[in-house]
């Protein structure tokens, strides 16, 4: 079924919590229904807005959002060591964790309260604490909105990289997400690569599933504002992958900053939070726009803030660490 808004405020359909419009928002269940929107040739822009968790509106939307909100989880096969479950674009990612470690499932524990929906979990492949969407994700349900087809696309013709998949380039406004297929493990498979997480299980008794998601779960409450206290997107900034000779002679000169193996062997991931902090930007206000004071990838939103205000801010941190570093960091979150 199709739902249709027209001139609507999106203050509440955002973290950033700005005072946009839009034109008009489309809440839809099935591919059926996206065929109907689309079977006379479409609107002509329109973009998915799933949880409005990663977006930072700039001005007003012209065109049309389409809002997933069909939200099922089922189990399609169980052999009793793995379990194959489908679940609908329009599910809050955390309540899908909350669903797998109510049941015994391993393997996005360490993605508990990342903010958004299942549909927006494999276009950014999303990551947290050494673990990536796409280390779950078996197959993506999609529909083409130049063909009017429904498709299924494997994890491998994903191509998914760090924050990065086909669906943020060659399918970009072309593609709907529908629903995402994930495979979980009745094995215990705890990953505790980063010292807060060991720390903070270790002292609720251990590596369970429960144990993990409630630590990790603590870390985020204690490091991320809450977006309905002050407006954000949690982490505004990706982690900088360079070459391993400019993190080897960053190194020299700074012997504590973090570094982390990438998926290229040639190169490493650095933290972007570390990086701000070092350049003297972490809890650095300017007017109505602020880093977090506990973590830096963190950019809120301090009341009033249009998204403008919060992209210029922005720049400014990205220059403070290209001046400090000889580093760029990119955006995580998208802009419109």
């Amino acid at each position: 079924m199709i739902r249709e808004y027209t001139d609507i405020d999106l203050t509440p359909r955002n973290s950033f919590r700005v005072r946009q419009r839009a034109a008009r928002l489309v809440e839809f269940d099935t591919a059926d229904d996206l065929r109907s929107l689309f079977a006379d040739g479409g609107p002509a822009r329109w973009t998915v807005l799933s949880g409005g968790n990663n977006i930072l509106f700039t001005r007003d939307y012209d065109g049309v959002l389409l809002t997933p909100v069909a939200c099922g989880i089922e189990t399609l096969d169980d052999d009793g060591r793995t379990a194959l479950v489908r679940v609908d674009a329009g599910v809050e990612w955390d309540d899908l964790v909350e669903w797998a470690v109510a049941r015994g499932l391993w393997g996005i524990e360490n993605l508990s309260l990342i903010p958004g929906k299942a549909g927006a979990a494999p276009v950014q492949n999303i990551g947290a604490y050494g673990c990536e969407a796409k280390d779950a994700i078996e197959r993506v349900h999609l529909f083409r909105t130049d063909t009017l087809r429904e498709e299924t696309l494997e994890a491998a013709a994903c191509r998914f990289g760090y924050r990065e998949s086909i669906f943020k380039h060659e399918l970009r406004g072309r593609a709907v997400i529908t629903a995402i297929e994930i495979r979980l493990s009745h094995t215990a498979a705890p990953k505790l690569g980063y010292g807060d997480v060991e720390r903070e299980v270790a002292a609720r008794g251990g590596a369970t599933l429960r144990n993990i998601r409630e630590a990790i779960t603590a870390i985020r409450r204690a490091k991320l504002p809450d977006p309905a206290e002050r407006g954000n997107a949690g982490s505004f900034f990706k982690n900088p992958v360079v070459d391993r000779a400019v993190a080897d002679a960053l190194s020299d000169s700074w012997p504590d900053m973090p570094r982390y193996p990438a998926a290229d062997p040639s190169k490493v991931k650095l933290a972007a939070g570390w990086l701000i902090d070092r350049a003297g930007m972490k809890g650095y206000a300017e007017g109505r726009v602020g880093v977090h004071e506990r973590q830096a990838l963190g950019l809120g939103n301090l009341g009033g803030a249009t998204g403008g205000e919060v992209i210029a801010f922005a720049r400014r941190v990205q220059q403070a660490v290209g001046e400090r570093f000889g580093i760029a960091i990119d955006t995580e979150v998208n802009i419109l």
